[in-house]
């Protein structure tokens, strides 16, 4: 299967699994762990509008940023050698394998956590980008972790609510739903998802 690069500008669902279905998370500390690894190689290149981690797979929908917006002082790698080009699929890539790293060495297991490729959707429309904020959201509640949204910690529904500092795009997000109260109601019904079903992987 080629795999398809992604493109500066553009928006994304980004989506990955346990190998085998295997979990990703153990442990409180491993979700904590996870999204400062996302911080420190993810966030220099991309912009994150919405995300959840479920015990072996999460969802993230991201701008890729253009190499003019990207603050290179920021950037992190894996090598000791800067590359010559940002290229944001190995950012995820860097994440995967030091997250990988680290499990591996507390789990005292080998070989692959992450399936390979992570699956990555372009979206293409507004509207699109909305049903899949609500999708991301909406996924712990649909694999019956919690009763609603907001109960579950690892996910960014409580971020865009709250009035802490955030890196997450929040006022994007709520600019799309035209304000906090429209974001909460458009959450609280179950939203039909027939218009994204190509975007959605399970």
């Amino acid at each position: 299967m080629k795999i398809i690069p992604l493109k500066n500008g553009k928006y994304y669902h980004i989506y990955n699994r346990g190998n085998n279905g295997d979990d990703l998370f153990y442990q409180k500390g491993n979700y904590y762990y996870f999204l400062k690894l996302y911080a420190k190689y993810i966030e220099p290149v991309a912009d994150t509008f919405a995300w959840v981690l479920l015990k072996n797979h999460f969802h993230f929908l991201v701008y890729i940023k253009n190499i003019e917006e990207i603050d290179v002082s920021k950037l992190s790698y894996t090598t000791t050698k800067k590359p010559k080009k940002i290229i944001a699929s190995k950012q995820f890539s860097n994440l995967f394998n030091a997250y990988t790293q680290a499990i591996n060495k507390q789990q005292n297991r080998t070989g692959s956590l992450f399936e390979k490729p992570f699956e990555r959707k372009l979206i293409s429309s507004e509207k699109y980008f909305q049903n899949l904020i609500y999708y991301i959201h909406n996924n712990p509640v649909k694999h019956g972790f919690v009763d609603s949204m907001i109960e579950y910690p690892w996910s960014s529904y409580d971020s865009i609510l709250s009035s802490k500092k955030t890196n997450l795009k929040r006022k994007e997000v709520l600019h799309i739903f035209d304000d906090v109260s429209n974001f909460i109601s458009y959450h609280a019904k179950e939203q039909s998802l027939n218009n994204i079903n190509d975007l959605l992987i399970e």
